[in-house]
């Protein structure tokens, strides 16, 4: 996803840390597995070990994506100056905004094609869907992202003076947040209805869900070096990522086997915002990118990662598409898709992503504005 990816140098040129870009890879995979997972919650009796996989371990799919996000900022960010803030957000419409336009358009006139929906070319839903990014449901990350962008001065002035003290802090407070609007915050109480709305959609735009693990990748970025020091215990960041999965599978599998609630309400309870999704949030920034440094990570799979990353965001932006078509031949045969249909699915929709993605690129090359127009690349 060059989105959370293309960063232009704002700073002294450093050299490229090929870790962000193999993060982002496996989380587009995450997140096409969160998307595909719901697809197969349409079975009535779901196979609960493929439910885990698809909606519980790739729960860090979608906020690791702003850790990244801000790392990339940061790590060519000189904080020794004074920061220009409207060059700065002129690039980030350029990277993010046009694209997000684009591509909201683009979903709202073809689900108006393809399930007959004219409300869709009314100008304030078009207003409506853009503000939260109801345009396809994976779009809401870009409304979220944008929001940061427009707080960066902000940021800055946070990551200045953070500390380790101050992040565990931030974490505490972050997690009591999360449970609060997870968990105890009722809408419904609200009797505006445009506050009420906007309270209702709060996921998809309230950035403060998400500010730990964005302040945490700027200030990681910024104490770089140390940082790589810290990555070198891999044993306990290991034990600490595999400990944060274990507790996120074990109260998934607690709610449904003791408390008795059916897969959907489980996976709507165990996310990334319910105390122990923040914590493996945390944990998988860490182990991923200790993982996939140099040192780290194997040479033979390198090259795939990496192709991997550099198509996540068309990939992220387009497979929606091939999940709606892909949906409606299975629908068309009338066959309920079982856990082996499943995981041919997620493949199939991953491979056709991939396929576009890579056909996509080619054409930009020839064509720049499709580039520019689709993935934010204008040169």
């Amino acid at each position: 996803m060059i989105l959370f990816f293309h960063v232009e140098m704002m700073g002294t040129k450093k050299a490229r840390i090929p870790a962000i870009e193999y993060i982002r890879g496996v989380s587009m995979l995450g997140v096409v597995g969160i998307h595909v997972g719901s697809q197969y919650l349409a079975n009535p009796s779901p196979n609960l070990a493929l439910v885990a996989l698809f909606e519980i371990v790739t729960r860090f799919s979608v906020p690791i994506f702003f850790f990244v996000s801000a790392f990339g900022l940061f790590y060519h960010l000189d904080m020794g100056k004074p920061f220009d803030y409207m060059t700065f957000l002129r690039r980030r419409a350029q990277t993010v905004l046009v694209p997000y336009v684009v591509w909201s358009i683009f979903y709202m006139l073809h689900y108006t094609v393809l399930f007959r929906n004219t409300m869709l070319l009314h100008l304030n839903v078009l207003v409506k869907y853009l503000f939260y990014g109801f345009g396809s449901y994976q779009l809401y990350f870009m409304v979220i992202l944008l929001w940061f962008y427009l707080l960066m001065p902000l940021w800055i002035w946070i990551v200045r003076r953070m500390t380790p003290g101050r992040l565990a802090v931030l974490l505490t407070a972050q997690i009591a947040f999360d449970y609060w609007s997870s968990f105890l915050l009722k809408p419904s109480a609200i009797g505006n209805s445009l506050l009420r709305e906007m309270v209702e959609n709060r996921l998809n735009y309230w950035v403060m869900h998400y500010v730990f693990i964005f302040v945490l990748g700027g200030w990681l970025a910024v104490h770089y070096d140390d940082f790589l020091d810290f990555g070198r215990r891999r044993g306990a960041i290991a034990a600490f990522f595999g400990c944060s999965l274990a507790s996120m599978l074990g109260y998934y599998y607690y709610l449904i086997l003791v408390r008795g609630y059916d897969a959907i309400g489980a996976i709507n309870t165990v996310h990334q915002l319910c105390p122990f999704g923040v914590i493996y949030t945390l944990a998988a920034s860490i182990f991923l990118f200790a993982a996939f440094t140099p040192d780290a990570s194997p040479t033979a799979i390198r090259p795939i990662l990496s192709f991997l990353g550099r198509h996540s965001y068309f990939v992220y932006l387009a497979h929606p598409l091939a999940i709606t078509y892909l949906g409606l031949v299975l629908e068309s045969t009338g066959r309920v898709m079982t856990a082996s249909l499943a995981v041919a699915f997620y493949f199939a929709v991953v491979l056709l992503a991939l396929g576009a993605a890579v056909i996509m690129r080619r054409i930009g090359e020839k064509a720049p504005l499709v580039n520019g127009l689709t993935i934010g690349i204008w040169r």
